[in-house]
């Protein structure tokens, strides 16, 4: 099945090849959840701050069971700090 990942700021350095601006297309497992896609984007712990799924909110203690389905879009941020 097929995902769009989009990574923001300085987390698109780790966007994956065939990526094009912030986004690319993923085939991933059937039930993968959004840890593993994490995990298999090799994104460093640190720096993945804001997780949603289809624009909603993922918390930390749910990314490892929150699966995903076909066609959701996976957007992830970096800590942000601004002024």
């Amino acid at each position: 099945m097929r995902i769009t990942l989009k990574l923001f700021a300085s987390l698109t350095d780790h966007l994956p090849a065939g990526g094009k601006d912030n986004q690319v297309e993923l085939e991933t497992g059937e039930g993968e959840t959004v840890a593993q896609v994490i995990q298999r984007c090799q994104l460093p712990e640190r720096l993945v701050h804001l997780v949603l799924v289809n624009g909603v909110y993922v918390a930390p203690g749910d990314r490892p069971v929150r699966q995903l389905n076909p066609g959701d879009q996976l957007a992830i941020w970096p800590p942000i700090a601004g002024g």
